[in-house]
C-alpha cells in the first residue's frame, strides 16, 4: 500500500506578531520540501479565526491578496504530504471549528496510530467526520473533553492518541502547541524582538527562523505542551516520560541540511554517515551519485575513499530536498542548461563566499546565528551549492554578485 517514506509535512505557528499571516507564509515556504501536496494557514484576530488552504505550493497559494484576507496576531499553518487520507482538499489542513470550547484550528506532522479505533468510536458517539485525515479526530477529542478549558481538553485528548505528532493549535487568543511522548517528530521553538515585545514561533525546522529573522531558542520537550496566550508562556508536561525514539529519516532524508533537529545541525549528522560510510564500505569507484538529493554525505565518503569528485548530477533542491529538475524532453531544459553555462565562473566564486552566499539563498541576512555550530553548519551548505542554484539566483537578483553586474 504505502510504496514511499511518509511524513505528514510540516507545521508553523506564530503568537505576537502584527503580519502573523506572512510570517507563517515565510515559514511554510522555508518548509517547502516537507510536503509539496497542500498547504493552508488560520489566523485570529482576537474575535474571528479566518482560513485559508488549497493544493499545491505554498508560493501558488499564499498570494498578497491571500495574505491580506488573514488579519491578526496569530496564525499556525501547515503544508502536506500525506501519510493517512486521500489527497484531496477536504484533508488539506489546518482544520477549523467551532465546537463548545470556543473557535479553533489545528495542523500536526505526524502519524496517529490508533486514529481508526478513535475515529469508530467517536462516530458511535454520535460525531461527523468531514475528512478522512487522521488530525480531524484530535478536534472532536477536544470537542468531547469534559474538561472545561481548552488546554485542558487538549491535555485530555492528547492523553487518548498514540504515534508520533508535533501538533500546533489556534484559539481566539491563544497558541498551543505539544509534541508526542516519544519525540518521534521534531518542533522547534524561537522567538522574534519587536519594538518592545516578544513575538515567539514553533516550526518543524529551524530553517523556518531563519527566513523570517527569529532566533531559535530550543526544542519543545517530548511529552510537553507550551501554551502562549496573554498571561504569557506556560510550560507543562502533560505525560510521564518515555523512551525517546527520535526519527532517523529526519536527519537523513526529510530535512533541509541548514536546519537544526533534535538540537543537532542536519549537516553535521549528514556528514558523520559520509564518513562511516567510507571507513565500513570503501569503494573502487569513478563517480559517486547521491540518489536522492538528501545524500550530501557523498562529498565525505569521496573524500574519503578519494574518488575524483563528479560534476553534480542530482535533482535541483526546491527550497530544501526533493525535486526535480528539467529533463532534456522538457521545453526547459535549453534555457536552464544555457543559464548553467553562463553562470559556471560566477558559481566557482560564489562557492568559495561561504555564509555570503549561503544568506543570499535564503534571500535576506542572517545575522542573527544559532551558535558556532550552527554557523559552521551552514556555511558548510554554502560550499555546495552548484551552478544551476546560483544561476536561478542570478536571475532573480538575490545575489551580491548579481547587483554587481548591474552596476557594471
Amino acid at each position: 500500500m504505502f510504496d514511499k517514506f511518509h511524513d505528514e509535512g510540516g507545521v508553523v505557528a506564530i503568537y505576537g506578531h502584527p503580519e502573523a499571516s506572512k510570517m507563517t507564509y515565510l515559514g511554510l515556504y522555508a518548509l517547502q520540501h516537507r510536503g509539496q501536496e497542500s498547504a493552508g494557514i488560520c489566523s485570529s484576530d482576537g474575535a474571528e479565526i479566518h482560513c485559508r488552504k488549497s493544493m499545491g505550493h505554498v508560493a501558488e497559494i499564499f498570494t498578497t491578496q491571500a495574505l491580506a484576507e488573514l488579519p491578526g496576531k496569530l496564525a499556525i499553518g501547515h503544508t502536506r504530504y500525506s501519510t493517512a487520507g486521500d489527497t484531496a482538499l477536504l484533508n488539506a489542513q489546518p482544520f477549523s471549528v467551532a465546537c463548545n470550547k470556543g473557535k479553533v484550528a489545528v495542523a500536526h506532522n505526524g502519524n496517529i496510530t490508533n486514529a481508526i479505533e478513535l475515529r469508530a468510536e467517536l462516530e458511535r458517539r454520535g460525531s461527523i467526520f468531514q475528512a478522512n485525515s487522521d488530525t480531524e479526530v484530535i478536534l472532536h477529542l477536544v470537542a468531547h473533553s469534559s474538561e472545561r478549558t481548552l488546554a485542558g481538553a487538549l491535555r485530555d485528548a492528547l492523553l487518548q492518541i498514540e504515534g508520533a505528532f508535533s501538533l500546533v493549535f489556534l484559539a481566539e487568543d491563544r497558541i498551543i502547541v505539544a509534541r508526542d511522548p516519544h519525540g518521534f517528530r521534531p518542533l522547534a521553538m524561537g522567538q522574534m524582538e519587536l519594538n518592545g515585545h516578544t513575538a515567539y514561533v514553533f516550526a518543524s525546522e529551524t530553517c523556518a527562523f531563519d527566513l523570517i529573522g527569529a532566533v531559535y531558542l530550543h526544542d519543545v520537550e517530548p511529552g510537553e505542551m507550551i501554551v502562549v496566550g496573554p498571561e504569557g508562556v506556560t510550560r507543562e508536561r502533560y505525560a510521564p516520560e518515555r523512551p525517546l525514539a527520535q526519527c532517523a529519516f529526519e536527519h537523513v532524508y526529510f530535512s533541509r541540511p541548514d536546519s537544526i533537529v533534535f538540537g543537532r545541525p542536519v549537516q553535521e549528522s549528514r556528514e558523520m554517515l559520509g564518513r562511516l560510510l567510507a571507513r565500513e564500505h570503501p569503494a573502487d569507484a569513478d563517480v559517486v551519485v547521491p540518489v536522492p538529493t538528501p545524500a550530501w554525505p557523498r562529498h565525505w565518503y569521496i573524500r574519503r575513499v578519494r574518488i575524483a569528485v563528479p560534476p553534480r548530477a542530482d535533482p535541483q533542491p526546491l527550497r530544501g530536498p526533493h525535486v526535480y529538475r528539467a529533463l532534456p524532453g522538457d521545453s526547459r531544459f535549453r534555457r536552464d542548461a544555457e543559464a548553467q553555462r553562463r553562470a559556471l565562473p560566477a558559481g566557482r566564486q560564489a562557492r568559495g563566499a561561504g555564509g555570503r552566499f549561503h544568506r543570499a539563498r535564503h534571500h535576506q541576512p542572517q545575522d542573527r546565528a544559532y551558535d558556532a555550530a550552527g554557523r559552521r553548519a551552514r556555511s558548510a551548505f554554502a560550499d555546495f551549492v552548484s551552478a544551476h542554484d546560483f544561476a536561478l539566483l542570478l536571475r532573480r537578483g538575490y545575489t551580491d554578485q548579481a547587483r554587481t553586474d548591474r552596476r557594471q
